[in-house]
């Protein structure tokens, strides 16, 4: 395969507690991969170069080379006075929090006490060891 490439796949993603992060299979709805555009890991690029149409592989990455590592630069702690009062902040809830760019990135709720709240900016899976199990189904140009 070359770069630019759409694949559509099947992926399962396991942490290694054993917990399924991610499984395309269980509600049969494949994802679309683009090989070359950065938005995959260059390790999990690799593996996928290498497959044919309708291979299944399985390969485990550790942080570094799949989510990353988690960056303390991206937990924020933000008082509480911020959110709106009608926001009913749970922790482990994701939010949308707009940039001054006017981009908008996800955040999760990691902690809230008393009038704090600790925001963390980093993938959900950033700092896991993930076992991947793709399923190559097509690849598209």
């Amino acid at each position: 395969m070359k770069s630019n490439q759409v694949c559509l796949c099947h992926v399962q993603m396991k942490l290694s507690d054993g917990s399924i992060a991610e499984n395309t299979k269980a509600t049969n709805k494949p994802v679309k991969l683009v090989l070359g555009n950065e938005s995959l890991s260059p390790a999990l690029e690799s593996h996928m170069k290498a497959m044919e149409v309708g291979a299944v592989k399985q390969f485990t990455l550790e942080p570094e080379d799949a989510f990353g590592p988690v960056n303390p630069a991206q937990i924020h702690y933000m008082d509480r006075t911020k959110f709106s009062q009608e926001s009913k902040l749970e922790e482990g809830m994701i939010m949308l929090f707009t940039q001054p760019s006017g981009d908008e990135v996800p955040g999760m709720i990691r902690e809230i006490v008393d009038e704090s709240v600790t925001v963390d900016f980093n993938h959900p899976l950033a700092g896991q060891t993930i076992s991947f199990e793709i399923e190559l189904l097509e690849v598209m140009e």
